[in-house]
């Protein structure tokens, strides 16, 4: 049996699991580079930074946003009242987590730290930033993956592997973007390898979450898709444009979005 059969013989919780556990390891292996590199260079950290928000728009519409008013149609509601809830409650939860968990937005002072007031050291904060960026990818590979288990025409295994694809592919630059910095502030190469990697330890649990979810409570999964739409989206305007773009660096990060989008968008046109 091949890899890919065994994969699509998994139920769609296991599944689930193994995606996120996919994303994760290719933030560990982002992380990794911190064996081989002091620093990055602001204008590639920047192209990255742009390129992970191109990811996450095009994946928040082709394989979240589309499948959620495709199943909305069949509820009592406009199809695009259940999605249009999701979507916002999407991004009021992640205002929630970004208002009260302390966390520090990578290129910013101190002084800008975000959340409820701490002691915590600047790199932990910086850790605490992309954990907070994790959750919605998380659970957006688990709730398309969790998806499955309807048996929906529009809800396709092809099209969550593309989800777990593309968001594996930004978490790569994401896990160098907490190791690298963390290096530079003194920390040895395996300490800062380990929180690099650890960052993206959250997104096995939030993708294990929203697949059991979905799967308990059917009618929850327009909502659940549009949710975590609207939570990367919040992540993409809130966190990504403005980090991309403090060092003055619009053009080039502008150019990392347009490649991300494009990426995923053919992605998931192709496998999806």
């Amino acid at each position: 049996m091949g890899t890919l059969d065994w994969f699509k013989s998994l139920s769609p919780v296991s599944q689930a699991l193994v995606a996120t556990g996919f994303t994760w390891f290719l933030t560990a292996a982002g992380a990794g580079l911190v064996f081989f590199f002091k620093k990055v260079n602001r204008k590639v950290l920047d192209f990255m930074l742009g390129f992970a928000a191109g990811v996450m728009v095009a994946a928040s519409y082709w394989s979240l946003l589309a499948p959620a008013i495709e199943m909305a149609a069949d509820s009592i509601l406009p199809s695009f009242i259940p999605v249009a809830i999701g979507f916002l409650f999407g991004g009021i939860f992640l205002r929630i987590i970004d208002r009260y968990m302390p966390h520090l937005h990578l290129g910013f002072p101190m002084e800008e730290a975000e959340g409820v007031d701490t002691s915590l050291h600047r790199s932990v904060l910086l850790i605490l930033a992309i954990t907070i960026h994790n959750i919605p990818e998380g659970l957006a590979v688990g709730v398309a993956f969790g998806a499955l288990a309807a048996d929906l025409p529009n809800a396709t295994l092809g099209g969550a592997m593309a989800l777990a694809l593309g968001i594996g592919i930004q978490n790569f630059p994401e896990g160098t973007s907490v190791s690298v910095p963390l290096r530079r502030e003194g920390f040895s190469r395996r300490r800062s390898f380990w929180y690099g990697q650890l960052s993206g330890v959250v997104e096995p649990m939030a993708g294990l979450l929203g697949a059991i979810a979905v799967i308990v409570v059917r009618p929850l999964l327009p909502y659940a898709l549009a949710f975590a739409a609207g939570a990367m989206i919040f992540v993409v305007v809130e966190e990504l444009v403005p980090e991309s773009q403090i060092e003055g660096n619009a053009d080039i990060a502008t150019m990392g979005v347009m490649v991300g989008f494009t990426i995923m968008m053919s992605l998931d046109v192709a496998l999806g």
